[in-house]
């Protein structure tokens, strides 16, 4: 029998010929799955755009808000935020932020239609903020990469927006800066009040400094500002600052050199990473160390309650690898405790007493409490400053302001009780 009429046998043989058709059924099959799965891909990769954000990075937060607002707002599948809002007539509003839950999600955007995932993974933590680590990932049509810088861009602006009129306070978490409770209400620069000329004199500076980087550049000089404000306690160093962050539309890093476990190599990490438009505060810099010229034991003593080393800030402060476009504020109460190397030029480029009230502040003190409107106080502010500075005794902003306090709504008895100032702090 030739292979001819083999073959011509097998075919007439019922059984051979439906498991030909089977298989041939199933290779077909095979292969248009296959070719699904490669043109899918194909698809995917040439005629489709994703984005992916981590819950680590900055503008996380802001992209769940802005899919919650803009996005998917009819979206059944939610997470809730709570969160307190103080009010200005010293209510507390609980306030409820709802964003898109774990899951899938979709919306439209510019004609658009954008696919949202919103992965969390159980098993795997995020040791900086210690929460599971979340993913958020947006896919759309196109090629088109500038659709996800606009989605970004709004939701900063977004963002911003409801931080517009606050200052952000930060403070250090592991080797990151994270946003220390909620947004507080800009301060007003006028509501601390320093003696003649010391505002208007750090306010101009800092301007100067921050409207000309291109003149430290040019000469080669860091562009990096340190100020000092020394002084008795109580007499507004740390509110000023408040103040001024808020007149320069500026937040404020709150770094504590004595806290445990910050390292020279961790302080410089944060000096370095601090966030854009920020001025860095360091309060009480006495407190972490003591001039090299005390003795030997009682320095060695005072060290060892931190492992930052004085050499460490001073190379923080000034050094080869020190961060640049930064504003960088210090307080002490002992001018005469800090080491000469801490506050020379270059580490400290202005240095400002905020000192015991004079007669001019403790007259504008009182017209800030006691001015209405048809009134006029100039009299008794200038009655009540003469009553003060004659008892010839030293007084603090805070102590001036303590005694208001109790006579809110009464200006003569503020002026005819002026010794319940120093009875009463």
């Amino acid at each position: 029998m030739t292979i001819v009429d083999y073959v011509q046998a097998l075919s007439d043989n019922p059984y051979f010929g439906a498991g030909f058709g089977l298989f041939g059924l199933g290779a077909a099959a095979a292969l248009l799955r296959k070719s699904a799965q490669v043109g899918t891909v194909l698809f995917r990769r040439h005629y489709m755009i994703t984005l992916e954000v981590p819950c680590r990075d900055k503008s996380y937060q802001w992209l769940l808000q802005w899919i919650t607002h803009k996005g998917a707002r009819k979206t059944q599948h939610l997470s809730v935020e709570t969160s307190f809002e103080q009010k200005e007539t010293g209510h507390v509003k609980t306030k409820y932020d709802f964003i898109p839950s774990i899951g899938t999600h979709f919306f439209r955007y510019k004609g658009n239609w954008i696919k949202v995932d919103r992965t969390r993974e159980q098993q795997t933590l995020d040791l900086h903020m210690g929460i599971p680590w979340e993913t958020v990932q947006l896919t759309a049509f196109g090629k088109d990469r500038s659709i996800y810088f606009n989605i970004l861009e709004e939701a900063r602006q977004m963002a911003l927006k409801e931080h517009e009129g606050k200052t952000i306070m930060y403070t250090a978490m592991g080797s990151e800066w994270r946003q220390f409770g909620h947004p507080k209400k800009r301060r007003p620069l006028e509501s601390v009040v320093l003696d003649t000329g010391i505002s208007e004199r750090i306010i101009n500076d800092c301007r100067e400094f921050i409207n000309n980087p291109s003149w430290y550049s040019e000469r080669g000089i860091p562009y990096r500002r340190g100020y000092l404000l020394y002084g008795p306690p109580g007499c507004g160093k740390s509110s000023y600052i408040t103040a001024l962050a808020g007149e320069l539309e500026r937040g404020i890093c709150v770094l504590n050199l004595s806290e445990r476990g910050l390292t020279d190599d961790r302080l410089n990490h944060l000096l370095a990473v601090a966030p854009q438009q920020t001025i860095i505060l360091l309060e009480d810099i006495d407190a972490a160390f003591t001039s090299r010229e005390e003795s030997k034991q009682a320095k060695a003593a005072y060290e060892g309650l931190n492992r930052v080393t004085f050499s460490g800030l001073l190379n923080c402060l000034d050094g080869v690898a020190s961060a640049e476009a930064r504003i960088l504020f210090m307080t002490t109460n002992y001018l005469e405790r800090l080491d000469p190397a801490l506050v020379r030029p270059g580490r400290v480029d202005v240095k400002e007493h905020i000192g015991w009230c004079s007669a001019n502040q403790v007259e504008q003190m009182f017209l800030r409490f006691y001015r209405e409107p048809g009134k006029d106080p100039d009299a008794l502010a200038s009655r009540f400053a003469d009553n003060v500075i004659s008892y010839k005794k030293n007084v603090s902003p805070a102590q001036i302001q303590g005694y208001f306090m109790f006579h809110k709504n009464n200006p003569n008895a503020v002026i005819n009780n002026v010794a319940q100032i120093w009875e009463l702090t």
